[in-house]
């Protein structure tokens, strides 16, 4: 069978500027990278702002498995779709971590015919701006202990510095480390630690801010620590979010590349969304809303995480509202969810694909909570079975959906002309309802307690006193009407990795609650995730390396 690698390398990719202007952006307005990538300029994002906006449809999935949704290859096939179609349509998504490259995931542009191109770079180090985010956390960080060492003016406790350094890969020897060590030259020693840059406040920030002035504002209002009186201490009162602003400077414009049959795509920033929000750049996303018909855009992970996030913290502060929702599965991960072993994946099931669909019907559902309306898109297999197909689609007719089988991994846009159909009858046939989950002005404590009873169907939250006090201070302090983002496991609705399908009547444990005040949320860490994850014990490093012409090989 052909591999995504060797079908992204036969692929005849068009000039930037071709796709470019495709999308109407002058030639005059790209920064480029090379033939295949550019930037486009912030003088141009600016004169967009009047323009209208056209529809967002926000694809999402299941629970993710060992044997894969799609999301990201759905993503960028209903988007070539569309455009097959006569639909003017741009893609918006992230840009992949080195720490999934290089870890279990591979990389992440799509897969089959249905790509963002070119691979190799995109995955890798793309236009730099993973290093921009990294650099500029990275120099608060410095900045911190250089302020302490030189007499510490702000009176900061070196107990209760919160800001954490950050690197772009998974090494959880970094979680947690000491600093300052081997005498008075090099500072004052003090517990510290890492987390993974797509984990990080800064990267929230990118993603989040609606231009430099707000990039830099919200910069300014990061939270570092607490001087020795109990008081707040900020990046701006450091006097570091001008140095910190002026390093994202060129990363905050967005990157322009194109799918393997020629659609323009905007993919730009990266936060995770088990553990961040999930979502590209505000920015990347109303500049194609701007330049297109319909925006096509993921989110994260699974809908219980990635989507929430994006309807719940980047819809309500960029004032989006969506026009549809498009929930990926497969035949395979609904085996998996109800019960069956990866080795027996190829074996007809059909009464395990039932027991799977608890999973799959409740993230409709949930969708149907913000009041979207809903399509199934149902990634097909080579093993898939007639039955189990029919299983999939029953089930989501008698939920009040549609289940589209969708073959773009196979046969690009044509292979996803039902769903872009499905879409477009969506996009017509509504007004749109959308509407966050809670309120603003809902308690913090109380925001965590509906998301994990509404979307994971727990039956409350594990909340320690000292957590609690720990809100009301957040409260008290005006951040009482941030949202929340969820850090947890992606595999379950529950914060137990190994509870598939559709548990309930669960608790949900908060070990920790962080206020991110750049970003403008508070994040509840719950269960036993963490912000710097590790490589497993065969990473996909291994297998990653250049072959004897220099091209590289193992990425996919």
């Amino acid at each position: 069978m052909t591999t995504d690698l060797e079908i992204a390398r036969a692929a005849k990719l068009r000039p930037i500027a071709e796709i470019a202007a495709r999308a109407g952006i002058p030639a005059d307005s790209l920064e480029p990278y090379g033939r295949f990538k550019a930037k486009v300029g912030m003088d141009f994002v600016r004169a967009q702002e009047s323009r209208p906006e056209g529809a967002l449809v926000l694809v999402t999935g299941i629970n993710p498995t060992a044997a894969g949704e799609g999301k990201t290859t759905t993503t960028i096939g209903l988007g070539d779709a569309l455009n097959a179609l006569g639909t003017r349509t741009m893609i918006a998504l992230r840009e992949p971590s080195l720490g999934p490259c290089f870890g279990v995931k591979g990389g992440a542009t799509g897969g089959g015919r249905a790509q963002v191109a070119p691979m190799e770079e995109i995955n890798l180090h793309f236009t730099g701006d993973f290093h921009a985010i990294t650099s500029a956390n990275n120099l608060l960080a410095a900045m911190i202990d250089n302020h302490v060492y030189w007499g510490n003016a702000l009176d900061l406790d070196a107990r209760r510095i919160a800001w954490r350094r950050a690197v772009d890969m998974n090494d959880r020897a970094l979680r947690l480390i000491n600093v300052g060590m081997g005498g008075v030259a090099n500072g004052f020693p003090r517990e510290d630690g890492f987390d993974i840059t797509v984990a990080s406040e800064v990267m929230a920030i990118f993603c989040l801010a609606k231009d430099l002035a707000d990039l830099q504002s919200r910069l300014g209002r990061i939270i570092i620590g607490q001087s020795r009186d109990g008081r707040a201490v900020t990046a701006r009162e450091l006097k570091a979010d001008g140095a910190m602003a002026a390093l994202l400077r060129d990363a905050l414009a967005p990157n322009l590349v194109q799918t393997l049959e020629g659609s323009p795509a905007l993919v730009h920033g990266g936060p995770f969304a088990n553990i961040a929000h999930g979502c590209n750049s505000v920015i990347a996303t109303r500049l194609a809303m701007r330049l297109a018909d319909v925006t096509v855009t993921e989110a994260g992970f699974g809908a219980d995480l990635g989507a929430e996030k994006f309807l719940d913290i980047k819809c309500r502060m960029a004032g989006l509202a969506p026009s549809a929702c498009v929930v990926v599965a497969t035949v395979r991960a609904l085996k998996l969810q109800g019960g069956v072993a990866k080795s027996a994946l190829g074996t007809e099931d059909v009464a395990a694909v039932r027991r799977g669909l608890s999973n799959l019907s409740r993230h409709v559902e949930n969708m149907g909570k913000f009041g979207l309306p809903v399509v199934v898109a149902l990634n097909r297999f080579t093993g898939d079975t007639e039955a189990e197909i029919a299983a999939v689609q029953e089930a989501m007719t008698a939920a009040g959906t549609q289940a589209v089988l969708c073959t773009h991994w196979a046969d690009g846009a044509a292979g996803a002309a039902d769903l872009a159909r499905a879409v477009q009858a969506l996009i017509a046939g509504r007004t749109v309802r959308f509407r966050p989950l809670y309120p603003d002005d809902m308690p913090l404590a109380q925001k965590i307690e509906t998301i994990a009873r509404e979307v994971y169907r727990a039956a409350g939250i594990a909340l320690p006193p000292a957590l609690a006090t720990r809100l009301h201070r957040f409260e008290a302090a005006g951040y009482g009407r941030a949202p929340v983002c969820i850090a947890k496991t992606q595999y379950s609705f529950s914060a137990d990795p190994t509870a598939l399908g559709a548990p309930s009547g669960h608790l949900l444990p908060v070990r920790e609650v962080r206020l991110s005040a750049g970003a403008g949320f508070v994040v509840a860490i719950c269960g036993d995730v963490m912000t710097m994850p590790g490589l497993p014990r065969h990473p996909a490093a291994e297998t990653i390396g250049l072959n004897a012409a220099g091209e590289i090989e193992g990425l996919f």
